[in-house]
């Protein structure tokens, strides 16, 4: 009875908690219609502040920075945002806004061949669908061979045989991209430049030569880490390292 009594008081906390939210996230949109922009940010940040997180969240944290002219804080959170809901034509639409306010001009080294081929196949599905049309496949591939080994004319054994073989392959080939898919995900480590103008080093080190300058609201990959730098690498192909605190990590 206790346990029951304990498990009501959490969820009816828990509920307590998400209306609270739910109306300084109101407070918030309604600060926001008032062109009280930085009141606005404050009372998203609350919401942040508490473990909440959601792509209208970050959006409209986007919105706000955006109209105080914070690049690097806008497209940070639109960044978010598109994480969280990357088919979102809004979000996409505002953080091509915010990045024509940024100054570098970085040109994309295009993937061509191969490995552009297949990282648009790759991309077809998220890791959680190749990984569960994996599963499926490889249950049909029991399926298809036990019906294999039962059955008693020679056209039916050879058409389950024939048919487990091809869905065993193409469950190998969806495994393949499942992990490929993990692999792309566990490099992708994006983070923006949070500051007016940062050097970036050869070296993890103050007295080594300035490789380039980059500034507020670029978006760079983050390669390594050493100390309190931060290797990182640019859509072109350049890399180097920067203070961590000149960055902020997606």
């Amino acid at each position: 009875m206790k346990t029951v009594l304990y498990i009501l008081m959490m969820l009816l906390s828990s509920l307590t908690f998400a209306q609270d939210q739910e109306a300084v996230f109101e407070q918030a949109n309604t600060l926001y219609n008032q062109g009280k922009y930085a009141e606005a940010i404050d009372k998203y940040q609350t919401i942040l502040d508490s473990g909440l997180q959601s792509s209208e969240l970050f959006f409209n944290l986007g919105n706000a920075h955006y109209k105080l002219n914070h690049v690097g804080p806008s497209v940070y959170y639109f960044e978010k945002a598109l994480q969280l809901a990357p088919n979102d034509t809004d979000i996409k639409n505002n953080i091509a806004y915010a990045r024509n306010m940024t100054i570098d001009a970085i040109d994309v080294v295009p993937e061509v061949g191969l490995t552009k081929l297949l990282k648009n196949v790759t991309g077809f599905l998220s890791f959680d669908g190749w990984a569960i049309t994996t599963v499926m496949l490889f249950v049909i591939f029991v399926v298809l061979f036990i019906s294999y080994y039962f059955a008693e004319y020679t056209a039916k054994k050879r058409f389950a045989f024939t048919t487990s073989i091809i869905v065993f392959f193409i469950g190998c080939l969806t495994l393949f991209f499942a992990f490929h898919d993990y692999n792309l995900t566990q490099k992708d480590n994006p983070a923006i430049i949070f500051v007016q103008e940062s050097q970036v080093k050869s070296e993890p080190n103050l007295s080594s030569q300035e490789a380039f300058i980059l500034h507020e609201g670029t978006k760079v990959q983050v390669l390594d880490t050493v100390n309190n730098w931060k290797k990182i690498k640019l859509s072109d192909g350049k890399t180097g390292w920067v203070s961590s605190t000149d960055i902020k990590v997606l």
